[in-house]
């Protein structure tokens, strides 16, 4: 089989929707990270399937990439990570619930909420973000397609502006590295 077309093909949208990126809302994003923590305050981040991959690998890559030769840290927490929490909230309160309910009492004014979601309209993301906004935490919505409900109640986005997941994934990956290796420098 022959699959150079269409991996050329796949490359080229997705170097179209890299070449779209909004550069002011990445470099906005950053601002708000880095004012968190400068302020010691927490990040906390969370997704679904592959964007829970996602919120993993910012978290590792801020909490240790960016923060290692730092004296004032990042300080991520992935709400994706823990597995046997996720799983007792999912069955005894409700999958929506996945992510809300290990900020409370935890998230606080000035700490930030990172949702990442290829749609945007992940109900248990939506949750926590309206929930972190209710606390006057900062938000922030990772997403792609038309940018669904968390690009609207977001007070940041960045937005990949592509009806592909695959592609929607890739990008906010390549973020996650293209902010570590600035914010590194």
């Amino acid at each position: 089989m022959d699959y150079r077309q269409k991996l050329r093909a796949y490359l080229n949208r997705e170097i179209q929707a890299l070449e779209s990126l909004d550069i002011e809302a990445v470099n906005e994003v950053m601002n708000v990270l880095e004012r968190a923590r400068l302020s010691g305050k927490q990040i906390f981040i969370c997704g679904n399937g592959g964007s829970a991959a996602t919120a993993s690998h910012f978290c590792c890559d801020f909490n240790k990439g960016v923060s290692e030769k730092r004296t004032r840290k990042y300080h991520f927490v992935c709400l994706s990570d823990n597995i046997p929490t996720m799983t007792a909230i999912a069955n005894d309160i409700g999958y929506g619930e996945v992510f809300r309910f290990p900020l409370r009492g935890r998230i606080e004014r000035g700490d930030v909420l990172i949702g990442v979601s290829g749609s945007g309209n992940s109900e248990n993301v939506v949750n926590a973000m309206e929930y972190a906004k209710e606390q006057n935490a900062e938000t922030i919505a990772v997403v792609g397609y038309s940018g669904g409900r968390l690009k609207r109640i977001a007070d940041y986005s960045i937005h990949v502006e592509i009806n592909d997941m695959q592609i929607a994934e890739d990008i906010h990956m390549i973020l996650d590295h293209m902010m570590m290796y600035v914010l590194s420098q």
